[in-house]
């Protein structure tokens, strides 16, 4: 990866930029509307959305108003949880469809699995849940589909029901918090890895080992952490309200971390999670 139009090939061959922004804390108001103008500005071109951040027609409008073809952005959203059943899949991608403002998405994803109560019980919910994303996948309206926060032991059975398998898998996924198990079972099943979060808030839980990592390279910890995830093989979806983090986090393409420096941060200990267990978060 030399700059942020770089990317990687899905299993289905459609192309995924390696860096996009997140948009979880992106508010529908000016501020928001300025920070994704100078996103786009700076050459990003995947914008990472859900219909529960409440934000999907502002990224919609801003795309829309840039002057840019659709074809050149790669817009991911995710359907909620209350909407996990074959039923109401379709009138929810409708929904995200008509707030984006376009007839396609690049990337449809399952939020949560959402595994409360009997496992038969959500294992069916998902299957089911999941063939209407097959059937979304098939007509062409959505260039690739997957899910967000699935473990090795919510993929297996989604898997062994599936006709089109995931191409994407959207885990938290940074320094102290890699879930190396689950990344590695994606990896052997070619499900491509992205990360949110993936900075892990560095800024407000310090490592002294990263920071001699970026103190060594000239960068900030951010960066380092950035530039792991890229090395690792996960593309990254890193947030902030601040539109002075965008060229920040768009200039890591220079910086090319070390076996050793890999190898020492992979190696960190558990730091800088969210709390959001899979199977314990409630909503």
């Amino acid at each position: 990866m030399s700059t942020i139009a770089d990317g990687f090939k899905l299993s289905n061959q459609v192309f995924i930029p390696c860096m996009g922004l997140g948009t979880r804390q992106l508010q529908p108001n000016q501020q928001g509307r300025s920070l994704l103008n100078e996103a786009i500005r700076l050459g990003y071109r995947r914008f990472d959305t859900a219909s529960a951040y409440g934000n999907e027609q502002i990224v919609g409008s801003v795309i829309s108003q840039s002057g840019i073809d659709r074809s050149a952005f790669f817009i991911s959203s995710k359907l909620w949880v209350t909407d996990r059943s074959r039923q109401a899949v379709t009138a929810a991608f409708e929904k995200t469809l008509k707030n984006l403002n376009t007839d396609y998405l690049d990337l449809y994803l399952i939020h949560w699995p959402e595994t409360h109560g009997d496992p038969i019980s959500w294992q069916s919910v998902n299957a089911g849940t999941w063939r209407a994303f097959e059937e979304l996948y098939t007509s062409g309206r959505v260039r690739a589909i997957g899910v967000c926060n699935f473990l090795t032991h919510h993929l297996v059975p989604l898997l062994a029901r599936a006709s089109v398998p995931p191409m994407v898998n959207q885990l938290e996924f940074h320094p102290g918090y890699w879930q190396k198990s689950t990344v590695q079972f994606c990896q052997k099943q070619s499900i491509h890895v992205t990360a949110w979060n993936p900075t892990g808030r560095r800024d407000v839980m310090p490592d002294a080992q990263l920071e001699e990592i970026a103190k060594r390279h000239k960068v900030c910890v951010p960066q380092v952490a950035l530039r792991w995830c890229l090395q690792h093989g996960v593309s990254v979806l890193p947030r902030t309200l601040n539109p002075a983090d965008l060229p920040m986090y768009a200039d890591v393409f220079n910086l090319r971390l070390s076996v050793r420096e890999m190898a020492a941060i992979d190696a960190l200990p558990l730091s800088c999670f969210s709390g959001l267990d899979p199977d314990r978060v409630s909503f």
